[in-house]
């Protein structure tokens, strides 16, 4: 070795292609002890976890309401030795647990429910009601698996506490309230996530997938689900007598049209190379057969990939909602309102690079049939805002399936459609999914910690 200089181009190729396979076997075998040791250790603590799920279940709670869930959530963490802070941005709940020098991982869980009655007939199945923010009682539902992410990330958790010997590092597990209502995560970033606690290196979640088989995860790299913008258009006429319709200016008549011309946005404004949604949601007007209100209301959901989509998109109804109503002789003084809600949720953009490898290390633990391709959805997520603050941290958030192998197969045959998310029969299989996702995100945030 000491005439390495003077040994052949092919003998120090040959050389370093033995020293790479002999570091790569050894590295591949670490790994798959650690992959059976994250297995065992799973399968272990699973009565556990789904003694918390299926009490997540039970006793679900909207959106700013998530008071009892919140408290569940600090308390385990609390039991495995974290550092818990409560009521941060709401109800939100931020774990901190350090374990020597490392980078440090956030992980997260969003845990508000839905306004759904749950007709699943589970034994386990909620039979909650609440009041809504108007005073109404609603019946509640865990119709979109938040129940599943907060038990998988107990359960990461656990599980790493356990293998705490394999990894030096900090971890930040943030149980997140009102992602229903786009409001949890800017809660808990403007309160100072980043800033009060360790600032993560990398962000993790996962979201339950209502058409992917259990025991299956999916990986989309750059933007996964969409930006969303809820929008009211307020039309104003002039109401009168429906039997004297040429004496009045039929704000009805005036929405229908806009309803109508805002279709041409997508199909003709925007590219058609660019991914883009306008939905008109709700259309209320009138009180009576014979009588032409003085007003209507139109409430609108738009989805698109990119800021300059949704930017053209919001000018373009604009534009046209006050047009349409000159060309019908709407006075200025009462031409259209449009009104963009503050629920705003940005896109949820995967960092490619860290999608690309955490999608080989599911591989690893999972086995390649059990880890696909996904695409990308027009569903919204505020996970993205953890990726567009001014740290530019890189996120992930992946796919994972809940749904009955069988059932999955039995509706394909028979060319139906599964019970989607927020559907009031969506019921995940529960032990196959969450020892799916414990094991695929503890091995991903080991990786991490262990690789920067």
């Amino acid at each position: 070795m000491k005439k390495d200089l003077n040994t052949p181009k092919f003998l120090k190729y040959a050389l370093t292609l033995l020293l790479s396979s002999i570091y790569s076997g050894t590295l591949a075998q670490n790994n798959q002890i650690l992959n059976n040791k994250i297995r065992k250790i799973t399968e272990n603590k699973y009565n556990n976890l789904d003694k918390l799920y299926k009490y997540l279940h039970a006793n679900p709670e909207v959106s700013f309401q998530e008071k009892n869930t919140s408290r569940r959530v600090a308390n385990e963490l609390k039991k495995l030795g974290f550092q818990v802070t409560e009521n941060f941005g709401g109800y939100g709940v931020v774990g901190v647990y350090k374990n020597g020098n490392g980078p440090t991982i956030m992980v997260r869980a969003d845990m508000d429910a839905l306004p759904v009655k749950e007709q699943t007939g589970l034994p386990y199945a909620s039979k909650k009601t609440t009041q809504d923010d108007l005073g109404k009682v609603v019946p509640v539902m865990h119709a979109c698996g938040h129940d599943i992410h907060m038990s998988v990330m107990i359960g990461t958790a656990q599980t790493l506490i356990a293998l705490k010997s394999s990894w030096k590092g900090t971890l930040l597990f943030i149980g997140q309230p009102a992602e229903e209502r786009s409001g949890g995560a800017i809660a808990m970033l403007k309160q100072g996530l980043f800033e009060k606690f360790p600032r993560p290196d990398y962000v993790l979640s996962l979201h339950a997938s209502a058409s992917l088989a259990a025991g299956k995860v999916a990986y989309k790299t750059g933007p996964a689900l969409a930006n969303v913008d809820m929008v009211d258009i307020f039309v104003y006429g002039e109401g009168g007598h429906g039997a004297y319709p040429h004496t009045t200016k039929d704000p009805i008549v005036l929405a229908s049209r806009i309803v109508m011309a805002l279709q041409t946005i997508v199909s003709r404004v925007i590219s058609p190379f660019e991914p883009a949604v306008v939905t008109v949601g709700a259309f209320h007007a009138g009180t009576k057969h014979n009588i032409i209100s003085g007003e209507a209301h139109l409430q609108l959901t738009l989805r698109s990939y990119s800021d300059e989509v949704r930017n053209k998109t919001i000018a373009e109804i604009k534009r046209m909602i006050k047009h349409i109503a000159i060309s019908a002789g709407i006075p200025k003084n009462k031409l259209p309102k449009m009104v963009l809600r503050d629920e705003y949720t940005p896109v949820t953009f995967n960092h490619v690079a860290l999608t690309k490898r955490l999608k080989k290390v599911a591989t690893g633990i999972l086995g390649k049939q059990n880890t696909e391709d996904a695409k990308a959805v027009m569903a919204g997520e505020d996970f993205g805002r953890f990726g567009r603050t001014k740290a530019n941290i890189p996120i992930c958030l992946f796919w994972l399936g809940t749904v009955d192998p069988a059932k999955v197969a039995k509706y394909k045959k028979a060319g139906k459609q599964l019970p989607s998310l927020h559907s009031a029969f969506f019921a995940p299989v529960p032990e196959k999914s969450i020892k799916t996702g414990v094991q695929t995100l503890t091995a991903s945030v080991i990786d991490l910690l262990n690789n920067k």
